[in-house]
């Protein structure tokens, strides 16, 4: 089967031009949004769209890569044999598929922690959405031989993993940040009472 692009070089083209792209998402968003939501919104689009570029792009150039020898089913040899690297960076493939979803996970939090009440069903609904994310990553692998690359159940876990480390870090970080106390552009923060002399 023959896949119209593919390549490390292509991979990183796409990665800067996204993150062009989101940097003036969030430029726009902050006419309306407080510093922190509006570039954590912006921030989880691109995490999301460098996961798909990462996971989804070959790993080598445009080509024929058979379906002989594909498998039919997902990997569920939990845990099995994982290759050294990430074909972009180096250390083990579990590590690095935990650490791919992790800033997805924190960008969550910050993205909805402004609104409190939203945040609290909004953010395990993400949680689980980013789960389905990799499932359906998995599935588009297992499906299309010409990404070569593989389904495997292992995977689904890891990046169930880091998005959940992704979104505690995140529940630290609002704490610290509280964007829900930041004004709206334009608008003037809360001035302390004035007491009479």
């Amino acid at each position: 089967m023959v896949f119209p692009f593919g390549g490390l070089d292509v991979v990183v083209a796409l990665v800067v031009a996204t993150g062009l792209a989101c940097a003036g998402l969030g430029w726009l968003l902050r006419r309306r949004l407080p510093f922190t939501t509006a570039w954590s919104v912006a921030g989880l689009v691109w995490s999301l769209l460098v996961i798909a570029l990462v996971t989804l792009v070959p790993t080598s150039d445009p080509g024929v890569v058979s379906d002989v020898g594909r498998l039919e089913t997902c990997s569920f040899d939990y845990g099995g044999p994982a290759p050294d690297g990430f074909w972009i960076l180096g250390g083990t493939q579990r590590l690095l598929n935990t650490l791919v979803f992790l800033p997805s996970g924190v960008l969550l939090v910050l993205a909805t922690a402004r609104w409190q009440r939203f945040a609290r069903w909004a953010v395990p609904l993400g949680l689980l959405a980013l789960v389905g994310y990799s499932v359906g990553i998995e599935a588009t692998q297992l499906v299309l031989a010409r990404l070569d690359r593989r389904c495997d159940v292992t995977d689904v876990v890891d990046n169930g993993l880091g998005a959940l480390i992704g979104v505690g870090a995140g529940v630290v970080l609002a704490l610290v940040l509280r964007p829900w106390r930041a004004p709206r552009p334009g608008g003037t923060p809360a001035r302390p009472p004035v007491h009479p002399h």
